[in-house]
């Protein structure tokens, strides 16, 4: 075999390989066939997934059961930048299992079993910035640094319930760390100088029981570490406490306790090492206990501190609170103070003294407590918080607002009050307000209606989650108006709040709201009207679909925008919903079938009209209109001999020559003549159908104007339904003048038959032909 023939087949096994194992990925973990974040977590994998390409750069396969992580099982992912192994059972890891991984960035192993650390993991992670190797079983860390290589380190959490010991030399080539958390609940041993070579930590959390390794380690990062963090002390003895008397020395410049127990003896220890902390700003007591009321068995002897600015109680746990006594003796710590939040720590009294000596805080919050509005005027008496600007007393015992108001109203520079989450109810018509306020939280205090009792110079105004149908308050300056939650049906007026910038009425029961509403609103940058029930009606839509740069003005759109009705597009996104032209314009729809329908009409009228159809309409309503009285009239009814139909163009023969020789013969003949024996007043056509039925014969005299007369044609057209009908000779036809069989209409079509197939009198000339005619018409007439 040539070289050239080894190379092809080289390179389609690679390709062979390549293009299986790609094809066995998208069956394990087939997130990963259109995206290059590869989401395989919690799938029962017990494998690295095989077929990991180049193009992957998120790999997470937290929470299933690998154990083992093979040379082999990551040399592709060449791009990965986040790997997730966290929480499986991965015991064991080949030493170059992640040689390949040169732009690693996060690598996180936590709660698996690795017994032991290899530095030959890492040696090639020279992008690592963040690694978690907390939860695991190992008892060390070696005897070596692991992270020497790992120049780009910013984040790094080690330790266990097993964890043990911490060594010289651990944490060599480390520099600079943004987090370092070391979880050893039961570390023992700890040489000195372990962290000592790492020259900063911006945040440096601890977790570990025993005050002595906790001291050790503090030493070890008095000016390297920015803020500490210290988790789970117990802090109830008082000779366990003094070795922590090398804070004092920390230039670390925040402080937190969490989760730890302090008691009346080791308060005023603690609170000297935090005063005498040189470059201390804030201090945090978070999820901590204290046993005691305050009555502290010694006076707690400091020097002011200068520095601390900011301090924080979360979640304080004081079981007998109620007995507590009234702080005097850190006043003069708490005096500098410029931000202090005590939260949910059960406080339901602030003594007057106390926040008479808070001569510079601006910020006090105090959510979460038991404040109620006596309290609250004896906590803001006069001289107290004298600077203050933001102050939240959300979430405690306030009920009047008139109260509450009135006992801040001599704050002189309060800006932001939040007094949320307390039940006010109805509120009053009048006020006293500090001048200065401009942001009012009002929201989920049960209120039905707001009032003039909201100061008019507020800039932001939140009243979410209450009972309000309507929103009409003179508020010139407000830029800020939250009614999330709410009953409102239509958008406030926009005339009483002309400045208004930022609206939010989300779910409430708006409907719709149109261009003259937004428009109304001349500065308005942001509407949140989400959630709400829309309509969707033309109109609606239709101002949705051509309002330009609504998009940017609508918060959370088109997500949260969809209809309620009608009823075939609910839960429809409204911006997707197009309405068809019978809905949106039904009135015009229903006009526009109107006409159609009326010209249908009228272009069936006059079809009808070319087409006799009214002769039809009304031959057949005299039609079943004879055919309900008898076929024969009683002789003693029968009143003429003959009805005479004929056209008003032959009534000279008719009146002149045939009357004067039938009706003065012997014996004479009685003729009925419409001109004569009609009914005055009667309809034309019950005399027509009166005088046919009371004549024993109807004579007929045709001609050419005989055909073309309207009223010898309903006289024949009764006789032609009546009497011919019936099969009898009741009609004589004289026929005046030669007419042509196809001149006579062809709705006659029995007229016609008849002068085909039986013999009618033709008027002659000739007058000696003439008295054979009247003779021949004589006898008709008796037969």
């Amino acid at each position: 075999m040539t070289t050239h023939s080894w190379q092809v087949w080289a390179i389609y096994m690679v390709l062979a390989v390549n293009l299986s194992g790609e094809q066995e990925m998208k069956q394990t973990c087939p997130s990963c066939d259109t995206t290059e974040i590869c989401n395989c977590s919690s799938m029962g994998l017990d494998f690295i997934p095989p077929g990991l390409t180049a193009k992957t750069t998120v790999l997470n396969l937290a929470h299933n059961r690998i154990k083992h992580i093979q040379s082999q099982d990551l040399w592709q992912a060449v791009s990965l930048r986040a790997l997730l192994l966290q929480s499986n059972k991965i015991s064991s890891i080949d030493e170059d299992s992640f040689r390949s991984l040169g732009k690693l960035e996060l690598l996180d192993l936590s709660n698996n079993s690795l017994a032991h650390l290899s530095p030959v993991w890492f040696g090639h992670l020279f992008s690592l910035q963040h690694l978690y190797l907390q939860g695991n079983s190992y008892r060390d860390l070696g005897q070596s640094s692991l992270f020497s290589n790992l120049r780009n380190l910013s984040s790094l959490h080690l330790g266990n319930p097993g964890f043990s010991t911490i060594r010289q030399g651990n944490f060599e080539g480390v520099v600079l760390l943004d987090q370092l958390w070391i979880d050893g609940g039961n570390l023992s041993q700890y040489e000195p100088g372990s962290l000592e070579l790492i020259r900063k930590i911006n945040h440096m959390i601890i977790n570990i029981k025993s005050i002595s390794i906790v001291s050790a380690i503090v030493r070890d990062l008095l000016h390297s570490v920015a803020w500490l963090e210290v988790r789970k002390l117990d802090l109830s003895e008082l000779d366990e406490t003094q070795l922590l008397r090398v804070m004092s020395n920390c230039f670390a410049n925040k402080l937190s306790f969490k989760e730890s127990l302090i008691t009346d003896a080791t308060v005023p220890d603690i609170v000297s090492i935090i005063a005498d902390m040189p470059k201390l700003e804030e201090f945090e007591l978070i999820d901590c206990r204290l046993l005691g009321t305050g009555r502290w068995k010694m006076q707690i002897h400091i020097n002011q501190s200068q520095t601390i600015k900011v301090m924080t109680i979360e979640k304080l746990s004081i079981e007998q609170f109620y007995l507590f006594t009234d702080l005097q003796n850190v006043q003069g710590l708490l005096s500098l103070l410029t931000k202090i939040t005590v939260q949910n720590t059960k406080v339901f009294l602030v003594p007057c003294r106390l926040s008479q000596h808070l001569r510079s805080l601006e910020y006090l919050d105090l959510s979460s407590n038991l404040l109620g509005d006596q309290s609250l005027e004896h906590s803001a008496c006069q001289g107290g918080w004298p600077i203050l600007q933001t102050l939240n007393l959300s979430q405690n015992s306030l009920s009047d607002l008139e109260m509450t108001s009135k006992s801040l109203s001599h704050l002189r520079h309060l800006i932001l009050l939040d007094i949320s989450q307390n039940n006010f109810g109805d509120i009053p018509d009048v006020c006293k307000w500090p001048k200065t306020l401009k942001y009012l939280n009002l929201s989920r205090t049960q209120i039905r209606k707001v009032t003039t009792c909201i100061p008019p110079t507020l800039e932001v105004l939140d009243v979410s989650a209450n009972n309000l149908k309507e929103f009409g308050l003179q508020l010139p300056f407000l830029k800020e108006l939250y009614l999330t939650r709410n009953q409102l049906k239509t958008l406030p007026d926009a005339a009483p709040i002309p400045n208004l910038v930022a609206m939010s009425v989300r779910s409430n029961k708006l409907n719709s709201f149109s261009k003259e509403e937004l428009e109304s609103f001349k500065h308005m940058v942001l509407l949140d009207a989400g959630d709400n029930n829309f309509i969707c009606s033309c109109e609606f839509l239709s101002f949705i679909h051509h309002q330009a740069g609504l998009a940017q003005v609508l918060v959370g759109w088109p997500d949260k925008y969809t209809c309620d009705s009608p009823l075939a597009v609910r839960g429809d996104q409204v911006g997707a919903v197009h309405l068809s032209l019978m809905e949106c314009h039904r009135s015009l729809v229903v006009s526009l079938i109107c006409s159609l329908l009326f010209l249908v009409i009228l272009s069936l009228v006059a079809v009808g009209y070319k087409c006799h159809a009214v002769w039809y309409l009304r031959m057949t309503w005299a039609w079943l209109r004879a055919k309900r009285k008898p076929r024969r009239a009683p002789p003693e009814d029968l009143c003429y001999d003959a009805f005479v139909s004929y056209s008003e163009n032959d009534s000279d023969w008719v009146e002149n020559i045939m009357v004067q020789e039938l009706e003065q013969a012997c014996p004479p003949f009685r003729l009925c003549l419409h001109k004569r024996d009609f009914v005055p007043g009667k309809w034309i056509v019950d005399n027509i159908i009166d005088s046919i039925e009371k004549s024993h014969k109807t004579l007929f005299v045709l001609s050419e104007h005989f055909v073309q007369s309207e009223w010898c044609k309903y006289e024949l057209d009764f006789s032609h339904f009546r009497l011919f009908d019936e099969n009898n000779d009741a009609v004589i036809l004289i026929l005046l003048e030669p007419i042509q069989s196809q001149a006579i209409p062809k709705r006659f079509c029995k007229l016609r038959k008849i002068m085909n197939t039986k013999t009618y009198l033709e008027w002659p000339l000739d007058e000696e032909q003439q008295a054979i005619f009247w003779f021949n018409l004589k006898t008709a007439l008796k037969s």
